[in-house]
């Protein structure tokens, strides 16, 4: 079977978990920016957790099925509709074929999961199928859908019954005003003077509308101040450059000390800005829910903090597995 693209929203791409392994050599992790919404999806048509689906920002694509199939949206509240007619988000719902799956205004978030059972069966690069568009690779033809397109679906393994749903407790979704995002202090630390470091933590920041799959900027805070230097060989004059190094997952360079980007998905791998710190794994799909203007916090953590609240993330993914089996 098929899907065809009758409307392709704002920026729909297919996504799986991503293409570890190759950002050593420049080439990112890809993905969904929410992991935890887009297992969600799948497991609740009854694939495996990592196929890929159609991740949309915003605004979701209209879609008309070529053959009868089980579907499912998690993530951002984008109320699907079939043929006009309302359906629940987080919860699976069967199309006929001919059908068309629609979508309201966004009520919530920023990015939704749209699963198909079967899978969206386009081919696999360098082990996934995940849509890294700066780099025109995977996904469908290696960029976000256009009117047209005929996504293929593959086969589904299991049958699994209308309106299956997962609790409000299973989502993992942003709680709380402003969000709290929970970083560790990183190597460049020092170039910082104490005050400035205790006004990141400090300060509420808001999310830019400069927020995408390769970085989320944020504004508002104020600007670092520098610890006094002669600057290294090949580092430039401004106190924020550094000798190039690696960018972690999740890293936040601040660019001349004023707008911190927490570097995502789809980000390069390395350059010459200095990292304040690094957003910890668990936060990392929170982000992808929020929209501009977004007030956030950064949260000091240190290493067993981190470390405890993936063990919390890693068990709600149990949770959630346990309560799909």
């Amino acid at each position: 079977m098929a899907v065809r693209v009758l409307k392709p929203g704002l920026a729909t791409t297919v996504q799986d978990l991503g293409r570890p392994g190759y950002y050593h050599i420049g080439i990112p992790l890809s993905g969904g920016m929410d992991r935890h919404a887009l297992v969600a999806a799948n497991l609740l048509v009854g694939n495996d957790a990592g196929a890929a689906v159609l991740e949309a920002v915003f605004m979701g694509p209209e879609l008309e099925f070529t053959e009868d199939a089980t579907v499912a949206v998690t993530g951002a509240e984008l109320p699907p509709k079939l043929d006009g007619e309302p359906r629940e988000t987080w919860t699976s719902f069967k199309v006929k074929r001919g059908q068309i799956l629609s979508f309201d205004f966004l009520k919530r978030g920023a990015r939704g999961y749209i699963a198909v059972a079967g899978g969206i069966d386009v081919p696999v690069v360098l082990g996934s199928r995940s849509t890294y568009a700066l780099g025109a690779l995977g996904g469908f033809k290696g960029r976000k859908l256009e009117a047209g397109d005929e996504l293929p679906v593959g086969h589904a393994s299991v049958t699994v019954k209308d309106g299956r749903t997962v609790a409000n407790d299973l989502r993992g979704q942003p709680a709380g005003m402003p969000t709290e995002l929970r970083a560790m202090p990183g190597l460049y630390w020092h170039r910082i003077t104490e005050a400035a470091g205790n006004g990141f933590f400090s300060d509420t920041w808001k999310v830019a509308p400069e927020a995408d799959r390769i970085g989320y900027r944020f504004k508002g805070g104020k600007a670092l101040e520098f610890v006094p230097r002669e600057p290294p060989f090949g580092a430039g004059s401004d106190p924020s450059n550094i000798t190039d190094a690696c960018y972690p997952y999740g890293s936040i360079q601040v660019p001349g000390g004023t707008e911190p980007i927490v570097l995502h998905r789809d980000a390069v791998s390395g350059g010459g800005y200095f990292m304040v710190g690094t957003v910890i794994a668990a936060d990392m799909d929170l982000i992808g829910q929020l929209q501009p203007n977004t007030p956030v916090k950064f949260v000091k953590v240190d290493m067993d903090q981190a470390l405890a609240a993936r063990k919390s993330r890693t068990e709600l993914l149990g949770k959630l597995r346990s309560a799909m089996a």
